[in-house]
């Protein structure tokens, strides 16, 4: 009985979660990333205004059709688009390549599903505006996200809802208010195992290239 009502709790938490994550407004975005692996729509964060207005200008200049999700690390990011050595060298830095001021909302967290851009180690904790990644992570205990809190040098607090998120479906909470958070899976997120399961190098980079399309999307059909 105990285990029934333990699985009826992460059921309830997931519902709530997806039906937050999946209520429409006439301002909501939407894009749809394709894979070989398959294909999953995310819808893109009003509460970021400059990193949603970003990603839809490069995916409609085609930009991500170009590169390919050229980290996996089971457990903690899928990443994707421009590398970090591109970013090394400014001089040689296109037009579309710069940095994106943070845009940290305490209702924007890190749990499984959601999209961040990568950055380097900035002290205005800025993104790259070519790079972004999802998170798989994993569950965490009390205790755990306790010491999460503690090492936090902003003295961040995790509300107890984004607790229980990340005790049943997961995710990566250290990296809350460090990087900003712009988007989440709202269909598709079996995606997430099949990318993470791939071989990968010692470098973890994929050992074949996992090529992306990115389309903007106007009604999203957002049914099971």
């Amino acid at each position: 009985m105990k285990i029934l009502i333990k699985y009826w709790f992460i059921l309830l938490i997931f519902s709530v979660t997806t039906q937050s994550a999946v209520s429409q407004s006439k301002n909501d975005r939407y894009v749809k990333i394709t894979t070989r692996y398959g294909e999953y729509i995310v819808r893109l964060y009003n509460e970021t205004p400059i990193h949603k207005d970003n990603f839809l200008k490069l995916v409609k200049a085609k930009y991500f059709d170009k590169t390919t999700f050229n980290r996996v690390i089971k457990g903690f990011v899928i990443q994707g688009g421009d590398t970090d050595a591109q970013y090394v060298n400014k001089e040689t830095l296109g037009p579309l390549q710069k940095w994106l001021p943070a845009e940290f909302h305490d209702s924007l967290f890190h749990k499984r599903g959601v999209l961040a851009m990568g950055r380097d180690d900035n002290r205005e904790k800025a993104s790259f505006s070519t790079q972004f990644y999802i998170v798989d992570g994993k569950t965490w205990t009390d205790k755990e996200l306790d010491e999460v809190e503690k090492k936090a040098l902003s003295g961040y607090k995790i509300p107890a809802r984004q607790r229980e998120i990340y005790k049943t479906i997961g995710g990566t909470p250290f990296l809350d208010h460090n990087y900003t958070v712009f988007g989440e899976i709202v269909k598709g997120s079996e995606l997430i195992d099949k990318l993470v399961a791939v071989k990968i190098s010692k470098d973890d980079s994929p050992a074949e290239p996992i090529e992306m399309k990115i389309t903007v999307l106007r009604k999203p059909d957002l049914r099971n």
